[in-house]
C-alpha cells in the first residue's frame, strides 16, 4: 500500500518512473526505443524555461521526432542497428532516419541533462577537466555561451568528450550532433543547449542571449559528470 502511494505521488509529481536514459537509447534497437518520460512536471523549470514552452516542446516537437523516427525504420534494416550504429553511417541513411533519429536522440538528451532546482557549476572530475581545458569554470561558461549564440539559424551547442578524453565546444545544424559519422568534430556529447527557436520563442521571442542565459539555471550537473564520467572509461 506504502509504495503505491509513493508511486501514485512521483506520477502526480512529474517524476518519471524507470525511465529510458539516453545511454541506453544510443544502445537499443531503434525499433524498440521507447519514448523517455520526463523526470519533472512542465512547470518545475519556471521561471527560466515557462510551461507552455516545455509542453509544446516535449509533448509536441520531441515527439513527433520520435514518432517519425518509428515510422522511418519500421521495416527497414535500421529497424535493429541501434541509433548509434545508425549515427555512425548517417551518410547513407535516407533523409527522414537522419533527420528524425537526431531530433530524437538530441531531445531525449536535452530534457535529461535539465532539472528544478539545479544549476551552479559542476563538481569532480568534470569541475578539474573544466578548469584545465578552459581556463576555469567562467571561461568555459563564456565559450558555450558564445557557441550557442554564434550558431546561425537553428541547431545545437555542444560540450563533448573526443576520442583522446579532451573536452570540446562545438556546434551543429538542425538536428545533426558529434557522434555522427560525418559530424566535423567527432564526440560524445555531455552537455547540449537547444538554439532552435521552438526551445525559447514563446517565452524570450528573438532575445536568445536572455534563454542561453537561463539556461545555466537549470543544468543538471550531476547527469552531466555521470555522462562525463562514462564517456572516459
Amino acid at each position: 500500500m506504502r509504495r503505491s502511494i509513493i508511486t501514485f505521488v512521483l506520477l502526480l509529481s512529474g517524476i518519471a518512473l524507470n525511465a529510458q536514459t539516453t545511454l541506453q537509447i544510443l544502445s537499443t534497437p531503434s525499433g524498440k526505443s521507447t519514448f523517455p518520460k520526463l523526470a519533472y512536471s512542465y512547470m518545475a523549470l519556471e521561471p527560466n524555461i515557462d510551461s507552455v514552452t516545455m509542453r509544446i516542446h516535449y509533448s509536441k516537437h520531441f515527439r513527433a521526432y520520435y514518432d517519425n523516427f518509428m515510422k522511418a525504420v519500421a521495416g527497414t534494416p535500421y529497424e535493429n542497428q541501434s541509433i548509434k550504429e545508425v549515427f555512425a553511417n548517417i551518410s547513407s541513411a535516407p533523409a527522414p532516419v537522419k533527420n528524425n533519429a537526431g531530433g530524437f536522440y538530441n531531445h531525449a538528451l536535452y530534457f535529461e541533462i535539465m532539472a528544478p532546482n539545479s544549476g551552479g557549476i559542476p563538481g569532480g572530475d568534470l569541475s578539474d577537466k573544466i578548469g584545465m581545458s578552459f581556463g576555469g569554470f567562467e571561461n568555459f561558461k563564456k565559450a558555450f555561451t558564445d557557441a550557442a549564440m554564434g550558431r546561425f539559424g537553428s541547431g545545437w551547442a555542444w560540450l563533448i568528450v573526443k576520442s583522446d578524453k579532451s573536452l570540446a565546444i562545438v556546434t551543429t545544424a538542425n538536428q545533426d550532433n558529434p557522434l555522427m559519422g560525418n559530424a566535423e568534430v567527432k564526440g560524445t556529447p555531455i552537455l547540449l543547449i537547444d538554439v532552435w527557436e521552438h526551445a525559447y520563442y514563446l517565452k524570450y521571442q528573438n532575445r536568445r542571449a536572455d534563454y542561453v542565459a537561463a539556461f545555466w539555471n537549470v543544468i543538471n550537473w550531476k547527469v552531466v559528470e555521470d555522462l562525463y564520467a562514462k564517456a572516459i572509461k
